[in-house]
């Protein structure tokens, strides 16, 4: 299982790559669960990492396809490896995958970079059945989805689903062949239960800030996260 530690700045990225996080995620704290850095941020912590990890991108929750698809693209295009957009607030499963294969066009056009579908756990907003999001992600061709939180004051991730319910949830995305990352106010002692359902990625911004997520990402914390990550692995 990887490690991907959300950033909001070039300062952060540098902070995330020395602890050791696997994927660096450039992500605005202060927006929401899935809040975009500007595009000039965004280059900066690109440049940063400087191809020592890969870097992924939160575009935020689509709601228009012309304007998804293009703000996908324009964040594609930086070099990124993978952009991931949600869909809160839209439970009618055909405009999801409209607005899904509009951001897979934007993704596709900018080069390299690959589409990641946002489910959420909690019901903060009206949203799509996270299984249904499942079969649009494999039909609009994203590699990987994300189950996160919406609400990041609310109970976690861990407190929303039990271990069953999560187990199931991954083992259907692959299933679908997509790659699986869960996210939501996660913490080192949560690792080894997330490890357990198979997830391939586990994603943090609060467990690795000196004092909660819109605090800063510190080196130390995501070293320890990794040493967690590592102890989970030999149990």
């Amino acid at each position: 299982m990887q490690l991907l530690v959300s950033v909001a700045n070039s300062i952060e990225a540098h902070h995330a790559v020395a602890g050791g996080a696997d994927l660096i995620d450039a992500k605005d704290p202060f927006t929401g669960a899935l809040g975009a850095v500007s595009l000039h941020t965004l280059r900066q912590i690109h440049s940063a990492v400087s191809g020592r990890r890969a870097v992924t991108a939160a575009i935020g929750d689509a709601s228009d396809e012309e304007a998804i698809e293009r703000t996908a693209f324009e964040y594609g295009a930086t070099g990124v490896a993978f952009v991931k957009v949600g869909f809160t607030g839209i439970d009618d499963p055909a405009r999801v995958e409209r607005l899904m294969k509009a951001s897979a066009r934007g993704v596709r056009a900018s080069g390299t970079a690959s589409l990641v579908a946002v489910a959420y756990a909690d019901d903060v907003a009206p949203s799509v059945n996270r299984f249904t999001l499942l079969d649009l992600a494999a039909r609009a061709g994203a590699s990987g989805v994300l189950l996160d939180t919406a609400d990041k004051r609310g109970p976690g991730l861990l407190r929303l689903l039990s271990p069953t319910a999560l187990t199931t949830w991954v083992a259907t995305a692959h299933g679908h062949g997509l790659t699986v990352a869960l996210a939501g106010k996660l913490t080192s002692e949560d690792l080894s239960l997330v490890l357990a359902t198979g997830a391939d990625i586990a994603g943090v911004r609060g467990a690795a800030c000196e004092a909660g997520r819109t605090s800063r990402v510190v080196s130390e914390r995501v070293t320890a996260l990794k040493s967690k990550m590592y102890d989970s692995l030999l149990i």
